[in-house]
């Protein structure tokens, strides 16, 4: 099934998608310490316009997104980003989420970026497993990094599983 999903940079009128999908995620209490989408400018200003992406569908329904910021403004991490892959609940098992990040791995490497980095939850086990897939390490647990501050983990301490890709 895997033929009729189309990957593509992601633009302005995918949002609406977009942050549908992303809201999913966050409704999980598994993908995200946010609680709540944040708005079309604010996710435009903060995230690479490099490997920014989107699959569709062979009629052009989002089905998943792919993108990444900086982890810092200073120059000899110009080459690390953390990326974030999220799918549509209803496209779940359909090799959306591998062709994303399949295709984010290549666009970022041929942009210069030499590690793709991630934190994910220890429950995320779909997330890990994609991840794991996709030629990702897993770097380490980041130990009860941050409180919980909305949904079924309000409250509560989570960790992390570390994740990196490193350019050959």
């Amino acid at each position: 099934m895997t033929d009729t999903i189309r990957i593509r940079p992601m633009e302005a009128p995918d949002w609406a998608a977009v942050e549908s999908i992303y809201r999913a995620g966050i409704a999980t209490g598994n993908a995200t310490f946010e609680a709540e989408p944040p708005s079309w400018d604010h996710f435009h200003a903060g995230k690479l316009e490099v490997g920014r992406l989107v699959a569709t569908d062979v009629s052009g329904a989002v089905l998943g997104w792919v993108a990444a910021s900086p982890v810092s403004s200073r120059p000899v991490y110009r080459g690390v980003v953390e990326h974030s892959v999220y799918v549509a609940p209803s496209a779940a098992g359909r090799g959306v989420g591998l062709q994303l990040v399949d295709t984010f791995i290549r666009v970022a490497t041929e942009a210069g970026i030499w590690t793709i980095q991630s934190s994910i939850f220890p429950e995320n086990e779909t997330s890990l497993a994609l991840h794991d897939r996709a030629g990702f390490r897993r770097i380490g647990t980041r130990e009860r990094i941050a409180l919980m501050t909305y949904g079924p983990w309000a409250g509560q301490w989570r960790d992390t599983i570390l994740i990196e890709h490193r350019r050959d």
